[in-house]
């Protein structure tokens, strides 16, 4: 006798997608624009991590050696540095949104560019560098453009949180993307990974068009270029916390990167046993900054430049770790520790702008903030060598860890740095009304007229907000 399978009770059955989990939705203060922005920065970051890799992975497949990598990434710089007074001047005169969008489309194009050359032919040196200076050029734009764009997006009471999920979001993009990135060149080669970042910026560039944002409003008859230029540097220069800070990581994001980028493989190779050990502690230094995010959602310290400035002193740690040649363990948790830290310091750092640097004028305040924090690294780095050989390998870690302490701990006598706080609705003060030069209930707080890498080898620009090393486009991490 044939059997059949007994039939479901009715209400017995559902359908597979039924039984996940459903996902929780967002927090009530994260509306369109924020997820929209997000979401881009996500996919954007992702294709950047890789392309980073990638990029000096196609100098090398053509031949080249260390100095022709570190010629491609002088042109980037080079262009960097040229443009970023330029782009913060033209994102305050230009809607943000339109900026950012232009930036991501160039970089598209820059990137494509560089992966056909890379797929279908042996590009020239000096191809390859024109390619990575387009994409500095577009960071130039983009970066200062994004620094504005943020705070637009959320309710200023809850800039905070906002700011730590940004964050954390941007980190969690670099790890992944740069294990994707590096297991893609492997197997495919570094052409199709920077056509896969090309296509990222495109995607990105598509959904920051739909955001919904209002126009910054500016005041009549503004003025050309270098008079914004000259208004920019007004409000930068009457800030005593933020000048010194940006002098400080100008200074630290140099001595840092140097140790971690020139002296950090070479004490791996000598002490720690090569290549993976050493990825192992960057990796460590990765998890730190996504720890430090989540701290950051819910920690909200009144004084915010305090708590950011006290958390710069472990970035420290890695380069003394570094110095004394320790195990493993003992230089992963110096990584992880300093990225929580900096953490602390990028939201703490990202609070202070939005809440007292004028809206119409942010562009332009963090074009010196950019333009201050990562001028001295590639000085610093090129001197990297020549150090070592002067005073010793050893010698000079520990004098670049001391430079970062001495330099924190006097950024800590400035009393704006002590004092600045938080407040309730971190709404920068109007473009008409100069911000207060102390404590007052109905407004923002700032001092009289007189400034992120968590992880291991990258470089920390306040106005970046503790960024990675320089990315392969225009969407840096903030």
């Amino acid at each position: 006798m044939k059997r059949t399978a007994p039939r479901p009770r009715p209400g017995s059955h559902r359908p597979l997608l039924d039984r996940l989990p459903a996902i929780p939705p967002p927090p009530s203060w994260a509306g369109r624009d924020f997820r929209l922005l997000t979401g881009a920065s996500l996919i954007a970051s992702l294709g950047n991590a890789g392309a980073t890799i990638a990029a000096a992975y196609a100098v090398i497949d053509q031949g080249g050696s260390a100095t022709d990598v570190g010629l491609v990434v002088a042109a980037r710089t080079l262009a960097l540095v040229l443009f970023l007074l330029i782009g913060g001047a033209v994102a305050d005169r230009l809607p943000r949104q339109r900026v950012m969008v232009g930036a991501n489309l160039l970089n598209a194009t820059s990137q494509a560019a560089f992966a056909v050359l890379v797929l279908t032919a042996s590009p020239a040196l000096w191809t390859m560098a024109l390619l990575a200076a387009v994409g500095g050029t577009g960071q130039a734009f983009f970066s200062p453009a994004s620094e504005g764009m943020l705070l637009s997006t959320v309710d200023p009471a809850h800039a905070g949180k906002a700011f730590s999920v940004y964050r954390l979001t941007m980190n969690g993009a670099g790890i992944g993307g740069a294990a994707l990135g590096g297991a893609l060149v492997a197997v495919a080669g570094p052409g199709w990974v920077l056509a896969v970042d090309a296509a990222a910026f495109a995607i990105a560039a598509a959904l920051r068009g739909r955001l919904r944002t209002p126009a910054v409003e500016r005041p009549a008859g503004s003025g050309g270029i270098l008079r914004e230029l000259r208004e920019g540097w007004h409000e930068f220069a009457s800030r005593s916390w933020l000048w010194a800070i940006v002098i400080q990581f100008g200074v630290v994001n140099g001595v840092v990167t140097a140790s971690e980028s020139v002296y950090g493989p070479l004490v791996a190779r000598d002490h720690l046993g090569g290549a993976a050990p050493w990825g192992l502690a960057i990796a460590a230094g990765g998890v730190g900054t996504l720890c430090g995010g989540v701290l950051m959602i819910r920690w909200r310290p009144r004084r915010i430049l305090l708590a950011g400035t006290l958390g710069v002193f472990p970035m420290a740690l890695p380069v003394v770790a570094l110095a004394g040649a320790v195990a493993v363990p003992l230089l992963s948790t110096a990584t992880f520790v300093a990225g929580v830290a900096v953490e602390v310091f990028a939201v703490g750092w990202m609070l202070a702008l939005h809440q007292e640097i004028p809206e119409d004028k942010m562009s332009r305040v963090s074009a010196y903030d950019w333009l201050g924090s990562i001028s001295l690294t590639p000085i610093a780095t090129a001197l990297a060598g020549p150090a070592a050989t002067a005073f010793g390998r050893t010698q000079a870690l520990w004098g670049s860890a001391a430079l970062v302490v001495l330099l924190t701990g006097s950024v800590l006598l400035v009393p704006g740095v002590r004092r600045l706080e938080r407040h309730a609705k971190a709404t920068p003060p109007p473009a008409d009304r100069p911000a207060s030069p102390g404590p007052a209930p109905a407004g923002p707080t700032t001092t009289a007229p007189s400034a992120a890498a968590a992880t291991s080898g990258a470089a920390v620009s306040p106005g970046a907000a503790a960024t990675a090393p320089l990315p392969a486009g225009a969407d840096g991490p903030h």
